[in-house]
């Protein structure tokens, strides 16, 4: 089978119809390129007219074990005949604990840990907040420049990626400040790594902390790993060990949001298992279910509410999505794909950094496994942000039968299934190729 193969531009007739018809009726959200999807398997999708792409999105870091992965299709449908609802908050199943057991055992940490289920990655960090408040019996936080961690209001106020995200939602939750990321490519203390010792992490104790953050009162430090919908800003390897001194050393609870880096994504497990740093609290969503939605914290048992009421939830541990992710850890472990990831993330750094070489718009190829983005810039050797130049390639892309997510101020993301295979990554390589191409030549 030919992939991708394109039969018309996309849209076509079938798939305008349904554009038109989503514009009327469906609030406006965040939609990337007209793509109107009937089917997909493993990393390929069909629309309503017959083309078909390769998935370099996952559906945003969603589908891990690709499309309907038939073991996690099963797992789904099992359940369903079984029972598919009944309030996990307030009964037992054996399902939900069995699970709670094995993401303990994941996560890092030799500690006694409970889990909270939830719906989504932002009702996750919703979670978290509730627990590091309810824990501390402290109230302010510490979050990132370019952090994304979601658009409730709770979780609002700790994401700082976009000023579209915060515009006329004033005032969010209260307490929480802001300090700059490790993002060395754009350095927001104009220094050079490894010459600079890492000061941003620095920073935080001697520029916030000691001066105009009482560390009594910061309950948690919320923290990415990679940053993700911020621009996949990898930090060097001493920031997250800094930081988690800087948190200990304050008493300060430190919440690691894996919702995007998580299972399996940057070739381990967990994208914090690249630093050697042990959290108080995970926050994990999207990768973890396969498609069907749903969420979790695993943290420190002794963080626990240890009262009935003070946090709960209806949908929260759904039988349906309990089945779904334990499926997918199957399928993470019997295919082997932490090491897959890797392997296939070492042939995507390639390929980009021999595009980089002949394409001077390719600003900064970042990331590890199957977690990477590339920053485009103006070609003039000016680093300026190049985001119609983003724009184009994503656009441009589609067209020719390459679905990709931007991200950041210019950056595009490059996450596609673990299990694709090489050649539909190598396939997808080539239409990129030629698309940056031809944006090196218009920009």
């Amino acid at each position: 089978m030919k992939v991708p193969d394109i039969k018309s531009i996309p849209p076509g007739e079938k798939g305008r119809q349904v554009v038109q018809r989503d514009k009327k009726a469906i609030a406006t959200s965040t939609k990337t390129c007209e793509l109107v999807a009937e089917r997909a398997r493993g990393s390929l999708v069909w629309d309503v007219d017959g083309n078909i792409y390769i998935d370099f999105t996952s559906g945003i870091g969603v589908v891990n074990t690709g499309h309907c992965h038939p073991t996690v299709v099963k797992a789904v449908g099992d359940q369903l005949n079984k029972l598919m609802h009944f309030a996990g908050t307030d009964f037992y199943y054996d399902i939900q604990v069995t699970l709670a057991e094995r993401l303990s055992k994941i996560t890092p940490g030799d500690f006694d840990k409970k889990v909270f289920y939830t719906n989504s990655g932002t009702e996750s960090v919703e979670a978290a907040i509730k627990v590091a408040k309810w824990s501390s019996e402290r109230s302010r936080f510490i979050a990132f420049t370019g952090a994304f961690h979601g658009r409730t209001m709770g979780s609002l106020a700790l994401t700082a990626s976009k000023t579209t995200h915060q515009e006329r939602f004033f005032s969010t939750m209260p307490g929480v400040d802001h300090v700059p990321y490790a993002y060395c490519y754009r350095c927001p203390y104009k220094l050079e790594y490894p010459g600079c010792g890492v000061y941003c992490a620095d920073a935080i104790q001697e520029q916030y902390l000691d001066k105009f953050i009482p560390s009594s009162d910061v309950a948690a430090l919320f923290y990415e790993s990679i940053q993700g919908e911020g621009g996949y800003i990898v930090p060097p390897p001493e920031f997250a060990k800094k930081i988690s001194e800087i948190c200990k050393r304050n008493g300060i609870l430190l919440v690691d949001d894996e919702v995007q880096a998580g299972f399996g994504r940057t070739g381990k497990m967990f994208g914090i298992d690249h630093f050697g740093v042990v959290p108080d609290m995970i926050c994990i969503a999207k990768g973890m279910g396969s498609g069907v939605p749903v969420g979790a914290i695993v943290f420190d048992a002794k963080l626990d509410f240890g009262v009935q009421g003070a946090h709960s939830n209806t949908y929260g541990g759904n039988l349906l999505a309990c089945a779904a992710v334990g499926a997918t850890l199957d399928v993470i472990e019997s295919e082997n794909l932490l090491s897959r990831a890797q392997k296939l993330g070492d042939h995507l750094r390639k390929r980009l950094d021999e595009m980089k070489e002949s394409n001077p718009i390719m600003g900064d190829n970042r990331g590890y496994g199957l977690m990477q983005a590339t920053e485009f810039i103006k070609g003039d050797g000016s680093k300026t942000p190049a985001p119609k130049v983003a724009g184009f390639i994503v656009q441009e892309s589609f067209k020719n039968g390459l679905v990709l997510l931007p991200c950041g101020v210019s950056a595009v993301r490059f996450i596609p299934p673990l299990t694709i295979e090489e050649e539909n990554l190598d396939a997808g390589l080539d239409v990129l190729q030629e698309v940056i191409e031809r944006a090196g030549k218009i920009s």
